[in-house]
């Protein structure tokens, strides 16, 4: 894996003029952050050897590098799942990549189902915590090269870069959630059953990525911040078929306020 990493690298250096500081994974629908970034590069995923390719619609599959908020990025427009068939080293496999280009903070977004019985569809929810639902991203032989074997994950979610988000919130007058996201390897949405037992066992929203992501970012040592939009709600009483169509819609009605702040968020670290 090692070397597939640093060739994927090369590959990509060889194509840009920069470094970037900031990686930033967009979710379903989210992708419009990207509007607010000065482009200087664009490289479709099928370009980039050893990459996988998104299949899944709202995921336009194009690594992003120009600036934002003042800082050098790279974005990914389109993320890889568990779901799609790809094994756990190929969906978390950009991450690797985005740190051996220099990234030193990573941005994650995602839709996901509220099971927290104060939510309401549109809410942003800034992430504290996680439940891992998946198979562990790390599982397999460790490279020393990339991190620790038994890496801590006490601080997942950088709490200094939470604080500065519920500051620029505050300044902007949006309002937000905070709590804990489970991930669960999907397709499906979960039964009325699974929401429940989500929220018993400590969960505030679920969904289908970030986890593993956030998991290999922080075994190499990268601080992370991560934020959902809640775009169904699993919610007794609540709760109504879901499909990734409204996802979507929900999605892009909330993420202009999401993108303020995580603009503006760069702009102070």
């Amino acid at each position: 894996m090692l070397e597939q990493i640093k060739s994927t690298t090369a590959f990509i250096q060889s194509k840009i003029s920069f470094q970037p500081e900031i990686g930033i994974i967009l979710g379903t629908g989210l992708g419009g952050l990207v509007k607010e970034i000065n482009i200087k590069h664009t490289i479709p995923y099928e370009e980039i050897p050893n990459f996988p390719v998104s299949t899944v619609e709202g995921h336009s599959g194009k690594l992003i590098f120009g600036e934002l908020g003042g800082k050098s990025v790279v974005a990914m427009q389109g993320r890889f799942h568990f779901y799609e068939g790809y094994d756990m080293l190929q969906v978390t496999f950009p991450v690797r990549v985005m740190k051996f280009l220099g990234i030193q903070k990573l941005f994650v977004s995602n839709a996901a189902g509220g099971v927290n019985v104060n939510f309401d569809i549109g809410d942003l929810m800034i992430i504290n915590d996680h439940i891992n639902l998946f198979p562990n991203a790390l599982i397999g032989k460790n490279l020393a090269e990339l991190g620790p074997r038994f890496p801590d994950m006490s601080d997942a979610y950088n709490s200094g870069f939470i604080a500065k988000a519920k500051q620029v919130a505050a300044a902007n007058n949006i309002k937000v959630q905070e709590g804990v996201y489970a991930g669960l390897t999907g397709p499906t949405f979960e039964t009325p059953a699974e929401y429940k037992y989500m929220h018993a066992i400590g969960a505030d929203a679920v969904g289908m990525s970030t986890v593993p992501e956030v998991i290999v970012a922080r075994h190499m040592g990268i601080p992370c911040f991560a934020m959902s939009i809640i775009t169904d709600l699993g919610v007794a009483g609540k709760i109504v078929p879901a499909t990734h169509e409204e996802v979507q819609h929900v999605a892009a009605l909330a993420e202009k306020k999401m993108t303020l702040i995580m603009k503006e968020l760069i702009k102070l670290i």
